[in-house]
Protein backbone atom coordinates (compact mmCIF):
# COMPACT_ATOMS: atom_id res chain seq x y z
CA UNK A 1 0.00 0.00 0.00
CA UNK A 2 1.23 3.49 -0.91
CA UNK A 3 -0.13 6.52 0.96
CA UNK A 4 0.46 10.08 -0.22
CA UNK A 5 0.67 12.22 2.92
CA UNK A 6 0.09 15.97 2.71
CA UNK A 7 2.41 17.78 5.12
CA UNK A 8 0.88 21.23 4.70
CA UNK A 9 2.70 24.48 3.85
CA UNK A 10 5.84 23.81 5.90
CA UNK A 11 4.93 24.67 9.47
CA UNK A 12 5.27 21.58 11.70
CA UNK A 13 2.20 22.67 13.70
CA UNK A 14 0.03 22.40 10.58
CA UNK A 15 0.38 18.65 10.03
CA UNK A 16 -2.89 16.82 10.55
CA UNK A 17 -3.30 14.16 13.23
CA UNK A 18 -3.94 11.61 10.48
CA UNK A 19 -0.69 12.55 8.73
CA UNK A 20 1.32 12.11 11.94
CA UNK A 21 -0.35 8.77 12.70
CA UNK A 22 0.38 7.49 9.19
CA UNK A 23 4.03 8.55 9.29
CA UNK A 24 4.52 6.81 12.65
CA UNK A 25 3.01 3.52 11.51
CA UNK A 26 4.40 3.22 7.97
CA UNK A 27 7.07 0.64 7.20
CA UNK A 28 8.92 3.09 4.94
CA UNK A 29 8.67 6.84 4.35
CA UNK A 30 9.88 8.69 1.27
CA UNK A 31 9.98 12.44 0.64
CA UNK A 32 10.93 14.57 -2.37
CA UNK A 33 13.12 17.13 -0.56
CA UNK A 34 14.77 18.45 2.59
CA UNK A 35 11.85 20.58 3.83
CA UNK A 36 9.53 17.56 3.74
CA UNK A 37 12.24 15.45 5.44
CA UNK A 38 12.50 17.96 8.30
CA UNK A 39 8.73 17.84 8.85
CA UNK A 40 8.73 14.04 8.87
CA UNK A 41 11.80 13.67 11.13
CA UNK A 42 10.00 13.88 14.52
CA UNK A 43 7.80 10.92 13.58
CA UNK A 44 9.77 8.64 11.24
CA UNK A 45 13.03 8.04 9.45
CA UNK A 46 12.74 8.83 5.78
CA UNK A 47 14.61 8.62 2.51
CA UNK A 48 14.83 11.55 0.11
CA UNK A 49 14.17 10.70 -3.51
CA UNK A 50 15.69 12.95 -6.17
CA UNK A 51 13.29 14.70 -8.55
CA UNK A 52 15.47 17.08 -10.59
CA UNK A 53 14.02 20.26 -12.08
CA UNK A 54 14.50 19.75 -15.80
CA UNK A 55 12.46 19.98 -18.98
CA UNK A 56 14.31 17.11 -20.65
CA UNK A 57 11.52 14.55 -21.11
CA UNK A 58 13.90 11.59 -21.44
CA UNK A 59 15.62 12.45 -18.15
CA UNK A 60 12.29 13.09 -16.43
CA UNK A 61 10.75 9.82 -17.60
CA UNK A 62 13.80 7.86 -16.48
CA UNK A 63 13.75 9.47 -13.02
CA UNK A 64 10.00 8.94 -12.57
CA UNK A 65 10.35 5.29 -13.57
CA UNK A 66 13.34 4.75 -11.27
CA UNK A 67 11.62 6.32 -8.25
CA UNK A 68 8.35 4.51 -9.00
CA UNK A 69 10.20 1.19 -9.02
CA UNK A 70 11.88 2.01 -5.69
CA UNK A 71 8.62 2.99 -3.98
CA UNK A 72 6.63 0.11 -5.47
CA UNK A 73 9.23 -2.40 -4.30
CA UNK A 74 8.50 -1.54 -0.67
CA UNK A 75 4.78 -0.81 -1.12
CA UNK A 76 4.20 -4.29 -2.50
CA UNK A 77 5.07 -5.92 0.83
CA UNK A 78 4.26 -3.21 3.37
CA UNK A 79 2.86 0.27 4.00
CA UNK A 80 4.79 3.10 2.39
CA UNK A 81 4.15 6.79 3.05
CA UNK A 82 5.25 9.50 0.62
CA UNK A 83 5.26 12.81 2.48
CA UNK A 84 5.20 16.08 0.57
CA UNK A 85 4.60 19.77 1.08
CA UNK A 86 1.00 20.85 0.53
CA UNK A 87 -1.64 18.37 -0.60
CA UNK A 88 -0.84 15.14 -2.52
CA UNK A 89 -3.65 15.67 -5.03
CA UNK A 90 -3.06 19.35 -5.73
CA UNK A 91 -0.28 20.16 -8.25
CA UNK A 92 2.04 17.71 -6.52
CA UNK A 93 4.97 15.40 -7.11
CA UNK A 94 2.86 12.57 -5.75
CA UNK A 95 0.26 12.91 -8.51
CA UNK A 96 2.93 12.22 -11.14
CA UNK A 97 4.55 9.45 -9.08
CA UNK A 98 1.27 7.64 -8.48
CA UNK A 99 0.39 7.84 -12.17
CA UNK A 100 3.68 6.15 -13.12
CA UNK A 101 3.25 3.51 -10.40
CA UNK A 102 -0.28 2.80 -11.62
CA UNK A 103 1.10 2.33 -15.14
CA UNK A 104 4.01 0.03 -14.28
CA UNK A 105 2.85 -1.48 -10.99
CA UNK A 106 -0.97 -1.66 -11.19
CA UNK A 107 -1.12 -4.12 -8.29
CA UNK A 108 -0.07 -1.42 -5.79
CA UNK A 109 -2.96 0.11 -3.83
CA UNK A 110 -2.74 3.90 -3.61
CA UNK A 111 -4.56 6.32 -1.32
CA UNK A 112 -3.96 9.84 0.00
CA UNK A 113 -4.27 11.93 3.15
CA UNK A 114 -5.04 15.58 2.43
CA UNK A 115 -2.87 18.39 3.70
CA UNK A 116 -3.30 22.17 3.85
CA UNK A 117 -2.79 23.31 0.27
CA UNK A 118 -0.98 26.36 -1.09
CA UNK A 119 -4.33 28.01 -1.85
CA UNK A 120 -5.74 27.81 1.67
CA UNK A 121 -2.40 28.68 3.29
CA UNK A 122 -2.15 31.71 0.96
CA UNK A 123 -5.64 32.84 1.97
CA UNK A 124 -4.79 32.49 5.65
CA UNK A 125 -1.46 34.33 5.55
CA UNK A 126 -2.61 37.15 3.27
CA UNK A 127 -5.99 37.56 4.99
CA UNK A 128 -7.83 37.03 1.71
CA UNK A 129 -11.39 35.80 2.20
CA UNK A 130 -12.32 33.74 -0.85
CA UNK A 131 -16.10 33.82 -0.74
CA UNK A 132 -17.00 33.67 -4.43
CA UNK A 133 -15.96 31.62 -7.46
CA UNK A 134 -12.33 31.78 -8.50
CA UNK A 135 -9.90 30.13 -10.91
CA UNK A 136 -6.61 28.41 -10.08
CA UNK A 137 -4.07 27.94 -12.86
CA UNK A 138 -0.44 26.93 -13.27
CA UNK A 139 -0.42 28.27 -16.81
CA UNK A 140 -1.72 25.12 -18.48
CA UNK A 141 -5.08 24.75 -20.21
CA UNK A 142 -8.06 24.76 -17.82
CA UNK A 143 -9.91 21.46 -18.30
CA UNK A 144 -11.39 20.86 -14.85
CA UNK A 145 -14.09 22.49 -12.77
CA UNK A 146 -15.28 22.00 -9.18
CA UNK A 147 -18.78 23.05 -8.15
CA UNK A 148 -19.40 23.45 -4.42
CA UNK A 149 -22.79 23.25 -2.68
CA UNK A 150 -24.13 21.06 -5.49
CA UNK A 151 -27.74 20.76 -4.29
CA UNK A 152 -28.93 19.86 -7.82
CA UNK A 153 -26.09 17.61 -8.99
CA UNK A 154 -27.81 16.02 -12.00
CA UNK A 155 -28.87 19.41 -13.35
CA UNK A 156 -25.33 20.70 -12.89
CA UNK A 157 -23.80 17.70 -14.65
CA UNK A 158 -26.14 18.02 -17.62
CA UNK A 159 -25.29 21.70 -17.93
CA UNK A 160 -21.55 21.00 -17.76
CA UNK A 161 -21.91 18.28 -20.39
CA UNK A 162 -23.31 20.94 -22.74
CA UNK A 163 -20.10 22.90 -22.15
CA UNK A 164 -17.96 19.94 -23.26
CA UNK A 165 -17.20 18.28 -19.93
CA UNK A 166 -17.43 14.51 -20.11
CA UNK A 167 -15.99 13.08 -16.87
CA UNK A 168 -17.85 13.62 -13.60
CA UNK A 169 -17.55 12.75 -9.91
CA UNK A 170 -20.19 13.49 -7.30
CA UNK A 171 -19.07 13.63 -3.67
CA UNK A 172 -21.09 14.31 -0.54
CA UNK A 173 -20.20 14.70 3.17
CA UNK A 174 -16.58 13.63 2.62
CA UNK A 175 -14.71 11.96 5.50
CA UNK A 176 -17.95 11.53 7.48
CA UNK A 177 -19.92 8.39 8.27
CA UNK A 178 -22.39 9.46 5.55
CA UNK A 179 -19.77 9.94 2.86
CA UNK A 180 -20.93 9.29 -0.68
CA UNK A 181 -18.77 9.19 -3.83
CA UNK A 182 -20.27 8.47 -7.27
CA UNK A 183 -18.09 8.27 -10.39
CA UNK A 184 -20.66 7.16 -12.98
CA UNK A 185 -22.77 9.89 -14.55
CA UNK A 186 -25.89 7.74 -14.80
CA UNK A 187 -25.92 7.23 -11.02
CA UNK A 188 -25.57 10.89 -10.03
CA UNK A 189 -28.70 11.89 -8.07
CA UNK A 190 -31.09 14.76 -8.72
CA UNK A 191 -30.69 16.19 -5.21
CA UNK A 192 -27.56 16.78 -3.16
CA UNK A 193 -26.63 17.98 0.31
CA UNK A 194 -25.20 21.41 1.15
CA UNK A 195 -21.86 19.60 1.55
CA UNK A 196 -21.94 18.17 -1.97
CA UNK A 197 -19.34 18.67 -4.68
CA UNK A 198 -19.28 18.04 -8.42
CA UNK A 199 -15.93 17.53 -10.15
CA UNK A 200 -16.00 17.79 -13.94
CA UNK A 201 -13.22 17.30 -16.46
CA UNK A 202 -12.86 17.70 -20.19
CA UNK A 203 -11.07 14.90 -21.98
CA UNK A 204 -7.52 15.79 -23.03
CA UNK A 205 -7.70 16.22 -26.83
CA UNK A 206 -4.24 14.71 -27.10
CA UNK A 207 -5.12 11.59 -25.13
CA UNK A 208 -5.40 8.32 -27.01
CA UNK A 209 -8.24 6.08 -25.83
Amino acid sequence: MLIGVGLGPGNPQLLTLKAVETLKHSDMVYVPGRLAADLVAPYANCEILDFPMTKNSDVLNAIWKKNADIVAGHARSGTVAFGLIGDPNFFSTFSHLSRVIHEYHPDIGITTIPGISSITSFAARTKVAIDSSFEVSDGTCVRSKIILKARRPLEIVNSLADEGYDEFIFAEKLFSDEEKIIKTRENIPEKGDYFSIIYAKKRDPGRIE
